[in-house]
C-alpha cells in the first residue's frame, strides 16, 4: 500500500484507523507480546528451535532454616543508614590506602592501579568517554 493510498484512507475513514494493531485493537489472533526476548530461533518453516544458552536460569538458593519472612511492612522505620555515595565510598575504602602511601613516601601516581583505578575502558561492557559521555 502506497503512501497516497494510505493517506486517502486516512482521510476518508478516520485518521485513528490507521494506526498499528495493539493487542486490545486488533483481532483474538492478534498477540503482539511485551517485548521478551525469544529463547530460540524461528526457521523459514515456521518451527520454532529453543537454544538452550537464550533459555534464562534462575538460581534460587535454599531458604531451609531462613527465620525472615518476604514481606518488608510499610509501617517499618525508614532506614539510618546514609546511601553509599562514589565520593563516601573513595573516602572509606581508597583514600586510608593513598594517605598511608603518601606518609611512608611508597605513593607513585603512575601506579594507581593498585588502589583500583583503571586508566581504559577496553573490555567494559559499557564505554564511558566519549562515545557515551553525556553532553
Amino acid at each position: 500500500m502506497g503512501l497516497l493510498s494510505t493517506l486517502t484512507r486516512g482521510l476518508f475513514r478516520g485518521a485513528d484507523r490507521t494506526a498499528e494493531f495493539t493487542s486490545k485493537r486488533g483481532p483474538r489472533s492478534n498477540y503482539k507480546g511485551r517485548g521478551a526476548r525469544p529463547t530460540g530461533v524461528l526457521t523459514s518453516s515456521r518451527k520454532f528451535f529453543p537454544i538452550q544458552e537464550m533459555i534464562p536460569e534462575f538460581v534460587v538458593p535454599s531458604l531451609e532454616g531462613f527465620r525472615l519472612k518476604p514481606y518488608v511492612s510499610y509501617r517499618s522505620p525508614d532506614g539510618t543508614e546514609v546511601p553509599v555515595t562514589s565520593e563516601s565510598l573513595f573516602a572509606e575504602v581508597v583514600a586510608p590506602h593513598i594517605k598511608k602511601d603518601v606518609e611512608e613516601g611508597t605513593f607513585d601516581k603512575d601506579q594507581l592501579e593498585k588502589y583500583g583505578y583503571e586508566g581504559t575502558q577496553e573490555g567494559k561492557l559499557f564505554k564511558l568517554y566519549p562515545k557515551n559521555f553525556v553532553r
